[in-house]
């Protein structure tokens, strides 16, 4: 997906078309991709892992060799939506890969770090690649290297093998009755997510329309789940206080962390700076990030992971402090080591999340493991789109009040405003011969000026909202911390406890 979506500028010239249009690329990916995990945990199990393995990456590859001979944007929308399909199992296996690696002592600690932190510097690492592959053959040079990325995993799949796991007849005839009721559900969430900020909230009937099929779809799902022996999810558990603060964290850190993928990103974008201006700071942003995970790492294997979600949010709170006083002359080089907190605070917090999760998850028996999926990768995955979706909202609403504020005295009867405009006038004399010409293109020189000014301190204004929105995250941390609150057995058991009734009834 990362070739894709961190390309869009690139690929909408491509194709002739504009930003909104091309985004309809990411909506096509995550539209299925976003719940399709729910359903897989199931599928692993009823038919084995080998078999699961094999038909996951070679229908991924088969997606992305169709990828290569797109030519129009329709058909690399429908090719997207397939695509997300046959990558929805891509991460899973990854991670199932990266723990085969590691003796069973490990598998909590390190396997769970290093498996995070290589899918963590994925994206980034596609922007440091991009500009090259783009120069070199635009879309099909990017699809290109998709398909090779796809056949080096086929290659090493067919070659390596993970460990089996015992067959079960967990699938059931109410699976393929609630299930594409959460796809479509969620799947309407993620395009409206996505297209939210583009098309704007209240603007178009669509994003209504989708909003409220969405919410009726997920709703009539949960009522079929709520009288399920073996649900897909098992609501029981999922709202239970401790899972329910478990999911709200993860939410919380996804909206945090939308700072570094939608944030600098787009600051720069607005500079009109390409990838290849930004290839020091997505090299600083992979080494924190790797330097993250061994940390993070050996932090897990001493078990102290007790403040690592503390020191998680200072860091990604000071770095997002730092950038919320941003001007029109920062450039990439100034965010070295903000970015590198906010890399570092990401990648400090995911692993021991996972690994408690999972931990959870495991002791209340194998039928809540499903749910723990959803919960973890849906609060991963939504939680990505509703962050980055805030975040652009709010600059777009910021840089509206700022603009007005700004672009309002560029008048001439403001004398600091009459000698830009007589500068400017200077300027262009000697290409404008007429004068209402000259005066109005120094109008408007003047208003774009403001205008990437109103920018800046929008998008400012976003990093002060994530810095304060961490900052007051990590005070209630500290006052649970203080008050001596920790979730103890007692509560697990409580958990364990509930899910085996529920399973049981």
């Amino acid at each position: 997906m990362n070739m894709t979506s961190v390309n869009i500028p690139q690929i909408a010239g491509a194709f002739g078309a504009s930003i909104s249009e091309a985004t309809w690329l990411n909506a096509a990916y995550m539209a299925p991709n976003v719940s399709l995990s729910i359903l897989l945990v199931k599928i692993r199990n009823q038919f084995g892992l080998r078999m699961f393995t094999v038909v996951s990456i070679v229908s991924f590859s088969a997606a992305a060799l169709l990828h290569v001979y797109v030519v129009d944007l329709r058909t690399a929308v429908i090719l997207r939506f397939f695509a997300g399909i046959a990558a929805a199992p891509m991460s899973t296996l990854g991670m199932l890969y990266m723990m085969e690696a590691f003796p069973p002592a490990l598998k909590p600690t390190w396997a769970i770090s290093l498996s995070l932190t290589c899918s963590t510097i994925g994206s980034t690492f596609t922007r440091l690649i991009s500009t090259s592959l783009l120069d070199y053959g635009q879309w099909k040079a990017l699809s290109t290297m998709e398909l090779g990325l796809a056949l080096c995993s086929l290659a090493a799949v067919l070659a390596l093998h993970l460990t089996p796991i015992a067959r079960e007849n967990v699938l059931e005839v109410w699976d393929f009755v609630s299930y594409p009721l959460l796809a479509i559900g969620f799947g309407l969430i993620a395009i409206v997510l996505v297209q939210g900020t583009n098309y704007w909230w209240f603007e178009v009937r669509w994003i209504g329309v989708c909003s409220a099929v969405a919410i009726a779809s997920i709703c009539a799902a949960l009522l079929i789940e709520l009288h399920r022996s073996r649900p897909l999810i098992d609501l029981q558990w999922l709202t239970h206080p401790i899972v329910l603060r478990f999911a709200v964290t993860l939410v919380l850190f996804r909206f945090v962390l939308s700072e570094q993928t939608a944030g600098a990103y787009g600051l720069f974008r607005s500079f009109g700076l390409l990838g290849e201006q930004s290839r020091s700071l997505y090299v600083a942003i992979i080494g924190a990030t790797i330097l993250g995970g061994l940390l993070c790492g050996a932090i897990m294997e001493a078990k102290r992971t007790a403040l690592l979600p503390a020191l998680a949010l200072a860091l990604i709170s000071s770095g997002a402090y730092v950038d919320s006083h941003s001007t029109v002359l920062t450039r990439p080089e100034n965010m070295y080591l903000s970015q590198a907190l906010i890399a570092l605070g990401g990648i400090l917090f995911l692993p021991p999340a996972l690994s408690a999760g999972t931990a959870l998850a495991q002791s209340s028996g194998p039928m809540t493991m499903s749910s723990f999926v959803a919960v973890f990768l849906l609060s991963q995955n939504l939680g990505a789109l509703a962050g980055s979706a805030a975040f652009g909202s709010f600059v777009v609403v910021r840089e509206r009040v700022h603009s007005s504020r700004l672009i309002e005295p560029v008048l001439q009867s403001n004398p600091i405003v009459a000698q830009q405009l007589d500068r400017i006038n200077n300027v262009y004399r000697g290409v404008l011969p007429d004068d209402r010409l000259r005066s109005a293109e120094a109008v408007a020189n003047v208003a774009r000026r403001q205008s990437q000014q109103a920018t800046v301190l929008a998008y400012n204004d976003a990093f002060l909202l994530i810095a304060l929105c961490a900052a007051g995250t990590l005070g209630i941390l500290v006052l649970g911390i203080i008050l001596g609150y920790r979730p103890s057995r007692v509560e697990s058991t409580t958990v364990t406890n509930d899910a085996r009734v529920s399973s049981n009834s």
